[in-house]
């Protein structure tokens, strides 16, 4: 098909737009400005020396003023360009000096369709079954995976809802990927089961519901942390979980402190003493259970093994938001009764041991041919680099945990990036920005390309192949 010749089409992607004269492309980071591709982004820098926000600084002499930069700034993979086509050196390969010794850093904005988001969401709130799948604006976009402690996981991404179902859910998933890694609210929905709405940071809001704790443990744990809190200010404590509902008259706990049988029966299924499975379904009840009123899960007392009228209950949740006092009757029936001023700090020390209710989101890529290619020119070299921890992988100047075995994979806590760091190219994939940091031996032992290095004033002055600016920002406090 012939095109206007005002038109010039950009190779930065698979897409291969052909751009009018003032428009970007489909992925709104490469523009036509004069008859020339550009790139809309900044390239980013990071300097834990600067403060504020930053300033911008265009790759043009006669713009920037030619101070030095901080000793430690670190040039990101943010707004450099890729490496696409695969032949390419990466938009930057920098030569650095860091106390002595000569550093080479390179510089490319990753191209990943194998790519995803791993969700930890602090709840114990049920949000849907293992392996069910996740939606987002009506189209499958990944699934629940195994729960952690006092957290619900999601696996969301993926090239297989992609590139491998329709071009809506391919659409949707790259669009919900975007937001998710840059910081944004995502409204998820899990088959059979609730809506949540997702921000990295942010306190997880369920079902409408935002929120507040993370528990501070399964209910055995919580009586094995608290069991001598409650020692002579009540006969028998049931603390309900999903998980493992513990009671403290027959948990190892109480019996070293010397605790009496109460005649209690749990209905759910006994693990070992003072522990118990399944008492109730998973819901959005107490601890995470669909038990709105506790004393479902309590069967008839036993008054020949402790039972007895007057004997004092206390019920908890595993985060002490939900919590009730009752004594029995004559007829050894729990009678719910105010809660004694006395027990209010002991519920209150485990709401004070809960941590707040979060969202991370981590996002996990594949480093693949043309990103390596464009370090060296013997990609699996780099490959082993990088698992030797030869090479520092960094996203956007955050740290990046390596998996072992074959490839590059990596996972990046996206809070430890700048704001809109990740961008999206509509194949559809995601664009993550990388940094690969080595000695200049190890360097060139790789077959790194060599005559694409320059320095960093070189790179503010010269600029890349598509012209851009570069914006300074402070880089955030190093996570514990």
């Amino acid at each position: 098909m012939t095109q206007a010749p005002d038109k010039i089409r950009c190779d930065a992607c698979p897409v291969m737009c052909y751009i009018a004269p003032g428009q970007t492309g489909a992925c709104d980071r490469y523009a036509n400005e004069a008859g020339r591709i550009v790139r809309t982004d900044p390239v980013v820098l990071l300097s834990k020396t600067l403060e504020g926000g930053g300033r911008v600084v265009p790759f043009s002499e006669r713009d920037w003023d030619g101070n030095p930069f901080p000793a430690d700034t670190l040039v990101t993979g943010i707004g450099s360009g890729t490496t696409y086509p695969d032949y390419k050196p990466a938009p930057f390969i920098i030569a650095s000096e860091v106390d002595g010794a000569d550093m080479i850093t390179v510089v490319t904005e990753a191209i990943f369709s194998y790519c995803g988001v791993k969700v930890k969401i602090d709840t114990d709130r049920f949000l849907g079954p293992e392996a069910a799948t996740v939606r987002a604006g009506g189209e499958a976009i990944g699934h629940v995976t195994t729960a952690e402690y006092g957290s619900q996981m999601l696996s969301l991404g993926g090239v297989h809802h992609l590139t491998g179902g329709d071009k809506a859910e391919g659409r949707v998933t790259c669009a919900a990927l975007l937001s998710l890694c840059n910081g944004e609210a995502v409204e998820l929905t899990i088959d059979q089961g609730s809506s949540v709405i997702v921000q990295a940071g942010h306190a997880p809001i369920v079902d409408g519901r935002s929120e507040n704790r993370m528990r501070v443990g399964c209910g055995s744990a919580t009586i094995g942390m608290f069991a001598d809190q409650w020692r002579g200010l009540v006969d028998e404590v049931v603390v309900v979980d999903d998980h493992i509902t513990g009671v403290v008259s027959e948990h190892q706990a109480g019996k070293v402190l010397g605790w009496e049988d109460t005649g209690i029966k749990i209905l759910g299924r006994r693990s070992t003493p003072g522990r118990y499975f399944r008492v109730s379904d998973p819901g959005l009840g107490w601890g995470g259970t669909s038990v709105n009123d506790p004393l479902e899960i309590l069967g008839p007392w036993n008054p020949k093994k402790g039972a007895r009228v007057g004997l004092r209950l206390l019920m908890v949740s595993t985060t002490g938001e939900e919590f009730a006092y009752y004594e029995l009757d004559a007829d050894l029936i729990p009678q719910p009764m105010p809660v004694p001023e006395a027990l209010i700090p002991s519920v209150k020390l485990i709401d004070e041991n809960c941590e707040p209710s979060l969202c991370t989101v981590m996002f996990m890529g594949g480093a693949g041919g043309s990103l390596r290619a464009g370090v060296t020119q013997n990609p699996v070299r780099l490959t082993r680099s990088v698992q030797a921890r030869q090479t520092r992988l960094t996203c956007g100047g955050a740290e990046c945990y390596i998996w072992p075995g074959g490839g590059v994979t990596f996972m990046v806590d996206v809070t430890s990036l700048p704001a809109g760091a990740f961008g999206y190219v509509p194949t559809p994939a995601l664009v993550a920005p990388l940094e690969f940091t080595l000695s200049r031996a190890d360097y060139l032992a790789l077959g790194g390309h060599a005559k694409a290095i320059r320095s960093l004033r070189e790179m503010m002055t010269e600029g890349g192949e598509y012209p851009t600016s570069v914006r300074l920002q402070p880089q955030r406090p190093v996570k514990e």
